[in-house]
C-alpha cells in the first residue's frame, strides 16, 4: 500500500491511461494540459502530485460543497466505523430513520418519503420508475442539454449522445426532449395526457448554468398539474444551500413531485444519494416494499456523514454567506467582463456560476489556463464555451480575492494566446 500511495505522477497516468480512462487522458492531452493526479487535498485547495496548488471551484459537480476533507465531516466518518458497517438494507434503521426524518423536514411541500441510493444515476432511476408506477404512464419529458446521470432509464431521459453510443436510448415516444427555457414546447409534449414526468435540473449543469427565466420553472409546475404529469426536481449539482435556498428550487416558488440529491450529500466523504418522494407518490413503498432495494444505498455509515452534512449546511449564517460571497463574487466577475472582452457573460444564482467566453470553446480554454495559474474548473460538456465555476460553500470573502485574482491570470493568459495565433495566421 505504500508503494501505491508514493507512486509519481508519470507512472499514475501512464497506468490509468492503460488500464482506466484512456479516452480522458488524451483528452486532457488535447486541451494541453496534463490531467490533475490528486495528492494532498484541503479545504477549497487539492495538491496536484507535481506540487501545484490548485483552487477547486469544480469541486466534482458538487460534490466537495463543504470543502475537500471538512474535519467535522471526517470526524462524523471515525465515529460511524466505530458504531456502524454498511448495515443490510432489509431491515429499518437508526441511521436511516433519522436522515430520512431530516430530509422530510427540509425539503419542500409534502416531501416524506426517501429511497436512498449510492448515486445520484440510481435516485433519477428510482425517480423515473416512481413516476411511472404512480401514473401508470411511461413518457419523461426532460430539458435538450440536461444531464441525469450514466445509468440505464436516466441515461435514455439525459445524455441523448451517450444513450444512443451504448444502444440504451428508449423508444422515441418514451423518451421526449423540449428546450430549457421554451414553456410552449413544453405545453405541447404535455397536452397529449401521456407523461408520466418532467424531469428537470433546476439549472442544467452540463448545459452551462442557463438561469430559469422568470416564470419558466412555476409554470412548468402548472402544466404538470394540468395535466397529471410529476414534476421530478433533479438537484443533485444545485442543491443543498448552493443558491443560498437550501434547495434551488424553492426559489422559484415550486413544489416537486419527487426530489432527487445526491454528489454534496456525501460530505465527499462516502457515497449518498437519495429519492425525496411525496406522500401520494410514494404508495409503492407500501404496496411493494422491495420494489427497489439497494445494498450500498443508505449505508449506515454514509447516513451518519450525511447527517453531518445536513447539520453543518443548516447551521444559522451558512445560506447567507452563500448568498453574500455570491454577490461579492458577482460583482467581482462583472467587473473582469468589463476588462476582458473574452468574457461574455456571468450566469449566478448563489454560489452556482457559469462563465460564458467569446470562443465556441472558450470553457475548455479557461479549464487548461486555469490549470497553469492555480485554478481548477471544468467546461460544461455540453456547451464548451461556457466554465462552470462552483466554489464552496463555506467559502471566505480572502478567498474570493484570490479567487477572482487567479481567473483574471486565466482569462489574461486565454487572451493572449488568442493574440499569438491570430498573429501566426
Amino acid at each position: 500500500m505504500g508503494d501505491a500511495m508514493e507512486m509519481d505522477k508519470r507512472a499514475i497516468v501512464e497506468l490509468a491511461a492503460r488500464y482506466v480512462c484512456p479516452g480522458r487522458v488524451n483528452t486532457f492531452k488535447l486541451l494541453g494540459t496534463q490531467p490533475p493526479v490528486m495528492g494532498r487535498r484541503e479545504g477549497h485547495y487539492f495538491w496536484d502530485l507535481d506540487g501545484r496548488r490548485l483552487f477547486d471551484v469544480h469541486i466534482n459537480g458538487g460534490t466537495f460543497n463543504l470543502g475537500h476533507r471538512n474535519p467535522e465531516v471526517i470526524a462524523a466518518l471515525r465515529e460511524a466505523v466505530e458504531r456502524y458497517d454498511i448495515g443490510n438494507h432489509h431491515f429499518a434503521s437508526g441511521p436511516r430513520a433519522r436522515l430520512a426524518e431530516t430530509l422530510a423536514r427540509l425539503s419542500p411541500g409534502d416531501l416524506q418519503y426517501t429511497v436512498f441510493a449510492a448515486s445520484g444515476s440510481e435516485a433519477n432511476d428510482i425517480a423515473i420508475k416512481t413516476a411511472r408506477r404512480a401514473t401508470g404512464r411511461r413518457k419523461i419529458v426532460s430539458a435538450v442539454g440536461s444531464y441525469h446521470g450514466h445509468t440505464g432509464l436516466c441515461l435514455a431521459a439525459g445524455d441523448v449522445q451517450n444513450a444512443s453510443y451504448f444502444l440504451s436510448d428508449g423508444a422515441p415516444d418514451e423518451f421526449v426532449q423540449v428546450p430549457f427555457n421554451d414553456l410552449a414546447a413544453m405545453e405541447e409534449a404535455l397536452a397529449p395526457g401521456d407523461a408520466a414526468a418532467v424531469l428537470l435540473e433546476t439549472i442544467p449543469a452540463t448545459l452551462g448554468f442557463p438561469m430559469p427565466t422568470p416564470g419558466y420553472l412555476p409554470g412548468v409546475k402548472a402544466l404538470c398539474e394540468k395535466y397529471g404529469t410529476l414534476y421530478v426536481a433533479d438537484e443533485v449539482q444545485t442543491g443543498l444551500g448552493r443558491t443560498g435556498d437550501f434547495w434551488a428550487v424553492e426559489g422559484y416558488g415550486v413544489e416537486p413531485d419527487v426530489l432527487i440529491t445526491g454528489k454534496g450529500l456525501s460530505g465527499g466523504i462516502y457515497p449518498m444519494a437519495a429519492a425525496i418522494l411525496s406522500a401520494r407518490v410514494g404508495d409503492w413503498l407500501f404496496d411493494n416494499g422491495w420494489g427497489h432495494v439497494s445494498t450500498f444505498g443508505g449505508s449506515e455509515i454514509g447516513c451518519h456523514v450525511a447527517q453531518t452534512v445536513l447539520e453543518i449546511i443548516e447551521r444559522p449564517g451558512v445560506l447567507a454567506n452563500a448568498r453574500e460571497m455570491s454577490d461579492r463574487l458577482g460583482a467581482g466577475l462583472e467587473a473582469l467582463r468589463q476588462r476582458h472582452p473574452f468574457l461574455l457573460e456571468v450566469r449566478r444564482n448563489g454560489l452556482v456560476m457559469g462563465l460564458r467566453f467569446d470562443h465556441e470553446m472558450g470553457g475548455a480554454m479557461m479549464t487548461a489556463a486555469g490549470y497553469e495559474v492555480g485554478l481548477w474548473a471544468f467546461f460544461a460538456g455540453f456547451e464548451r464555451s461556457v466554465l462552470q465555476f462552483k466554489p464552496g460553500l463555506l467559502i471566505r470573502r480572502e478567498e474570493c480575492e484570490e479567487l477572482l485574482g487567479l481567473v483574471d491570470k486565466a482569462i489574461s493568459l486565454c487572451e493572449e494566446r488568442r493574440e499569438i495565433g491570430a498573429a501566426g495566421r
